[in-house]
């Protein structure tokens, strides 16, 4: 069985790390720490409660004044370093959760903190609630960010930025005015730092979402600057691209195109168990004398608890497609639980999609036998 991701917080790692606290922390009562740390309902902690119990034992042994525990956390994550820590531990996300919880009240020693701290692990989610707190003001120091020598902090100000980062609190700002982000990301479009231009392409599909159209002009006005920012806006427009939004297939030359034919679709069986995979190939052929572009793609209709479905989209294959050319193509979707989806046994369906258009839909059966 595999080890749980919680465990990551264990007895060597609070061991090592109150032995690097000793070194900052005068008086540091190492006994206590541990004792706080492992209390009665540990074993039933989350992770992420794990990581946020880690901050608020932290809390006991460092100074009320902010500005003071700011120096001790910079003077951690040093010593931190000088111990070989790895970058981008993730047991170390209590540091910037410190700065989030109990320094949110003031605002220049956490930026500052911030912005050191987040070079050793990232502070993507404390700056959320600054965000919210300071408004414009932080959305400023975020633009100072976005020109720093250090690309970890120049993805600071992109990823902390993004309208619906996965797992970070809400900011409504940055959903409803997009204008307010700009800046930013028009500082970091050709940054020769591929972390910090993935950011900047998942940020503008972040926007996409909520405002297509804003989206699409930053498409039209980046294009052709260089290759590094076209692929920003091919990252960044896989959304509009999934919806199927015609300006973006128009912008890729993208058309529903009956020179594209689709022959032979066949599903390996027109039942699924929950644990397996369903497995399905087809043939596609141009039939014109001239070359065609090609977005290939397919999609599961998954039935939902209320009975209605939910359509998800993945990608086969971008391509062109020479005159007469026809390729075979073998593809398979697994039905293996995951914490991020629950399956629905019944009647679930199968499309394929070419260059935006659905072109021939199949059903099939999930089903579940697994003992309850």
């Amino acid at each position: 069985m595999a080890e749980l991701l919680k465990n990551i917080y264990n007895a060597d790692f609070y061991q090592q790390l109150a032995t690097v606290l000793t070194k900052c922390l005068p008086d540091f009562d190492q006994a206590l720490f541990t004792e706080l740390i492992f209390s009665k309902d540990w074993p039933e902690k989350k992770l992420k409660e794990r990581m946020k119990h880690t901050s608020h034992v932290l809390h006991h042994f460092m100074p009320s004044d902010f500005m003071k525990a700011a120096k001790i956390l910079t003077d951690l994550v040093a010593q931190l370093q000088q111990a070989g820590i790895e970058e981008e531990t993730i047991e170390y996300m209590f540091i910037p959760d410190y700065i989030e919880k109990y320094g949110l009240d003031d605002f220049e020693p956490s930026v500052r903190l911030m912005a050191t701290v987040t070079q050793f692990t990232s502070c993507e989610y404390a700056v959320r609630p600054f965000l919210r707190k300071y408004g414009s003001q932080m959305i400023g120091q975020m633009r100072q960010w976005s020109t720093h020598p250090h690309d970890k902090v120049r993805r600071l100000a992109s990823e902390g930025s993004r309208p619906r980062l996965p797992w970070g609190l809400g900011v409504a700002m940055l959903k409803e005015d997009p204008s307010l982000i700009l800046p930013i990301l028009e500082n970091l479009k050709t940054d020769p730092s591929l972390v910090v231009r993935r950011s900047v392409a998942n940020n503008l599909n972040d926007i996409a979402k909520d405002h297509p159209d804003f989206v699409l002009a930053i498409m039209q006005e980046w294009r052709h600057i260089s290759p590094e920012t076209n692929w920003i806006i091919r990252h960044g427009s896989r959304t509009l691209l999934k919806k199927a939004n015609p300006k973006a297939l128009q912008y890729y030359g993208l058309k529903d195109d009956a020179a594209l034919q689709l022959h032979l679709l066949e599903l390996s069986a027109n039942q699924v168990r929950v644990g397996e995979s369903l497995e399905f190939s087809f043939t596609l052929i141009n039939q014109r004398s001239d070359s065609r572009l090609l977005r290939l793609e397919y999609g599961i209709d998954y039935l939902l608890a209320n009975d209605r479905y939910n359509r998800k989209i993945y990608q086969i294959s971008e391509r062109t497609l020479q005159p007469k050319e026809q390729v075979a193509f073998s593809c398979k979707r697994s039905f293996k639980p995951i914490t991020t989806r629950k399956f629905y046994p019944g009647l679930h369906h199968l499309v394929v999609i070419v260059n935006g258009a659905v072109r021939q839909k199949l059903p099939f059966m999930l089903v579940d036998n697994r003992a309850t």
